[in-house]
């Protein structure tokens, strides 16, 4: 007797799987899967767990698309704003100090790749204003043709002008700090330094009065609640460094090519300088927000592996529930295969509409984000998405395409291994066992 040929109706599970691909997916077979999608009174507990399934995968990618699209929005407005300010390059001195900024600028600004360059002094001092409301401040030496090259403030000026600033009779100041210290164009703001003269009674704070000539607002609270920029002329008397700049501040084309702009620059300066780059000055932060960002996709990825697992123990009772239809398509000719086709069906049904239906909810509040946030602030009463926390005056969210696809290509896959178990199992199944006590 020959006990390696199989018995009547039994095939390998090697068959089975290439059976899969044979005549994949004919019209009865999609309208059995169907079938088994609809809702029935006896198998309501069936569809309670597809329907659970099915808004887990929803609520998961439509989770995952939004927070990753706030996040990169969150990082893409920070570097807007960081850079929008403050050089991609900045270049300081080592051997001897930066009294010949003015030319070092004008080679600097002719190198390939640099839109300016930008000679600077930064100091920090106490302001004070109406009604001796004060605060903290970090005052930025510059000059004014160079301040108009910066976007971020020159072309968010919310009241008054640059002309004052640029005869050096003026200030201009964030709006946060003005709001802070109650005045507006044309009041008075008193800077304190505590490195101020040297007299026989000792160190006196140097103080002065300048008018506000301009107030801007960026957009990063941090910005417009602590930054003031004065006359370069002006912040050289204030600071006692009369014809001398801290820095140079580079501006370049690409910002992510700055290595290849560094010798250039060296070369340029013609002595000795140290060169540091945006990445440096917040390698901190960037880093921060990199490991926070996968780390939530990583974790928000679990909602929709849970979700998957509800479609394999849905499908499970499904099969199940369904021996006996299976039993009877399997004597009517059904090959495992066809079996197989069916139920991968039924559970890839429920994992690509509640993917798709993600994408869509997660779309939509994407483009309306912000006003969500305002909708929640006023219905809860509280301020969600603070800007003195978070930096940003408005909530961003900005998708990229390769990622959605990603999140996409993962729910789907996801959903389509959850599937092969439950629906391997049912063309296991033998008719006769199946038919035996009926």
């Amino acid at each position: 007797m020959d006990h390696t040929k199989a018995p009547a109706g039994a095939t390998s599970p090697g068959r089975r799987f290439t059976a899969f691909f044979d005549g994949a997916f004919c019209a009865y077979e999609r309208m059995v899967a169907w079938r088994y999608l609809r809702s029935r009174r006896r198998e309501a507990f069936i569809s309670v767990i597809a329907g659970f399934s099915f808004l887990g995968i929803m609520l998961g990618v439509a989770t995952l698309i939004i927070v990753m699209a706030v996040m990169n929005g969150f990082r893409g407005e920070l570097i807007d704003r960081i850079l929008g300010v403050n050089g991609h390059m900045m270049v300081q001195p080592i051997d001897q100090p930066l009294n010949d900024y003015p030319e070092l600028a004008v080679k600097f600004a002719a190198i390939p790749g640099v839109i300016s360059a930008i000679p600077s002094i930064n100091g920090q001092a106490l302001v004070s204003g109406y009604k001796d409301a004060g605060t903290g401040a970090v005052v930025r030496g510059i000059r004014a043709d160079d301040l108009s090259l910066l976007g971020g403030v020159s072309d968010n000026i919310q009241s008054g002008d640059l002309i004052g600033f640029a005869a050096g009779e003026g200030v201009a100041i964030g709006s946060r700090m003005a709001t802070n210290l109650g005045v507006g164009v044309g009041d008075v703001i008193k800077l304190i330094s505590p490195e101020g003269d040297v007299t026989p009674l000792g160190v006196t704070p140097r103080i002065k009065s300048y008018p506000v000539s301009a107030i801007f607002e960026i957009g990063m609270s941090e910005y417009d609640s602590s930054m003031i920029f004065m006359p370069l002329s002006e912040a050289q008397l204030y600071f006692n460094v009369e014809g001398l700049v801290q820095s140079i501040e580079l501006f370049v084309d690409n910002p992510d090519e700055v290595d290849l702009i560094r010798p250039l620059v060296e070369a340029a300066a013609g002595r000795q300088i140290y060169i540091t780059d945006w990445r440096q000055q917040n390698r901190t932060f960037f880093s921060a927000l990199e490991v926070e960002r996968n780390v939530m996709f990583m974790i928000l990825t679990l909602i929709v592996l849970v979700a998957a697992l509800n479609i394999v123990s849905g499908l499970i009772m499904l099969v199940k529930d369904k021996g006996h239809d299976i039993a009877i398509l399997r004597t009517m000719g059904a090959t495992s295969g066809a079996i197989l086709r069916i139920f991968f069906m039924t559970g890839a049904a429920i994992g690509v509409a509640g993917t798709f239906a993600g994408v869509f909810l997660g779309v939509l509040v994407c483009w309306n984000i912000e006003s969500i946030r305002q909708f929640f602030s006023w219905l809860s009463g509280a301020t969600l998405f603070d800007p003195e926390l978070y930096f940003l005056s408005q909530l961003p969210a900005d998708m990229n395409l390769g990622e959605t696809l990603s999140i996409v290509v993962m729910a789907i896959g996801l959903s389509f291994l959850a599937t092969l178990i439950p629906a391997w199992r049912a063309s296991r199944l033998d008719p006769v066992d199946a038919l035996r006590y009926e």
